[in-house]
């Protein structure tokens, strides 16, 4: 985004009831299960949902007490957690196939580490990291605005309140904030889609779900009514894999910074941390925070590469978009190598990423969460090498 003038920005978010988001859970569900059997399982699911059928497809090396029977258990029990039970999709009924099969024995050779060699990436790619000062959490607001929504929405939902009685698991939002500068001032429109029961009068669900937006905002960011959309095409009943097919991937803007940031390409969810598409895009988002937080610059992006079945990244990039401190760019990638080990293992050493955490990152986002060091979740959202950065560059 441009740091001069007056412009519009906009970023969107769905639902963990999303058919996508549905199937980025199930995936993630199923890495977490063999990463508890095995810390270095191996592991690339991907899951297909429609109406009353899901599909497990990929390639996975780990204990064989990881059964089929056991993962299809677990796929019902992650779409009993989001809440379908609809006639169309219900965790009770739905047909679900397994079909995960061996990793291919030509991957594994040139990830494994053997001998001399160290552990490779699990593939060829760019990955990208970012951090800016517009929220505390130092994200993008209009993506940070539009998770909170659906997320104070599903909390109330999962807690029965009547505050939200009627409202179904699947939801998007969209939130367009006007910059002056760079700094965001407030929303010039807003668009949340709810599912919701037949008989729920479409007046009764704008109420509900204003109330929920204008707690979320800063005071005096909420659009005009005439600019607040709610439901724009009607009702929304029919809702989840049974409106829309769903499928592991799909939302990565979603799942990063709202378009706000490049993107390599990769998606995350159901993919272990020899994948670099995941791991290192944790380790690009973990250095952009930190160089932030320490106050080297007000917006950092971080491109890295790899080549499959090579360690050492090929390019470490830095852009700090004329934010920076007095700092260089050349000598900050230098600095933060000697920081952290960029090569697969380093990384997820560093931010410990063999465990089975991954389900609480398949919705709402990936990057702008808090850690949580008794459960190991989100630990690339650390700022821990602040000191260290900070005597660095003689701050």
């Amino acid at each position: 985004m441009r740091a001069t003038g007056e412009y519009l920005f906009t970023s969107e978010s769905v639902s963990e009831g999303h058919p996508d988001k549905v199937a980025d859970r199930i995936s993630d569900t199923v890495l977490d299960a063999f990463l508890a059997a095995d810390p270095y399982s191996r592991v690339a699911c991907e899951t297909l949902v429609t109406t009353n059928r899901v599909v497990l497809a990929g390639e996975v090396r780990g204990p064989e007490t990881v059964t089929s029977d056991y993962l299809i258990h677990l796929a019902r029990l992650a779409i009993h957690d989001i809440g379908y039970d609809q006639e169309g999709f219900s965790w009770k009924h739905a047909d679900i196939a397994c079909y995960l099969h061996a990793q291919s024995a030509d991957i594994a050779q040139g990830v494994d580490a053997a001998g001399n060699k160290d552990e490779g990436a699990g593939d060829q790619g760019i990955m990208f990291g970012y951090a800016c000062r517009e929220t505390p959490e130092l994200m993008p607001a209009p993506l940070y605005y539009a998770h909170l929504i659906l997320r104070r929405i599903s909390e109330l939902r999962r807690a029965k309140s009547p505050e939200v009685a009627g409202l179904l698991p699947d939801a998007k939002s969209q939130v367009t904030l006007r910059y002056v500068d760079g700094v965001p001032v407030g929303a010039t429109s807003i668009v949340v889609s709810t599912q919701h029961v037949e008989d729920m009068d479409q007046a009764d669900i704008r109420r509900k779900v204003q109330a929920i937006v204008e707690r979320s905002l800063p005071k005096g960011w909420m659009c005009p009514d005439d600019e607040f959309y709610v439901n724009p095409t009607g009702k929304f009943v029919i809702g989840g894999p049974d409106g829309d097919a769903g499928l592991t991937g799909r939302k990565i803007i979603v799942d990063t910074y709202g378009g706000a940031s490049p993107h390599g390409g990769g998606a995350f969810s159901g993919k272990d941390p020899t994948k670099v598409d995941r791991s290192a895009a944790y380790a690009c988002r973990y250095l952009a925070k930190n160089v932030v937080a320490a106050g080297l610059a007000d917006r950092c992006t971080i491109q890295v590469s790899y080549a499959i079945g090579v360690s050492k990244p090929l390019s470490v990039y830095f852009d700090l978009h004329g934010t920076g401190k007095d700092v260089d760019e050349v000598r900050l990638a230098k600095v933060v190598q000697e920081m952290v080990n960029l090569s697969p293992r380093g990384i997820r050493e560093h931010l410990h990423l063999n465990r089975a955490i991954y389900v609480p990152t398949s919705a709402y986002g990936h990057f702008g969460r808090t850690p949580d060091e008794d459960k190991g979740t989100f630990s690339w959202e650390r700022t821990d090498l602040v000191p260290a950065l900070k005597s660095a560059f003689g701050r």
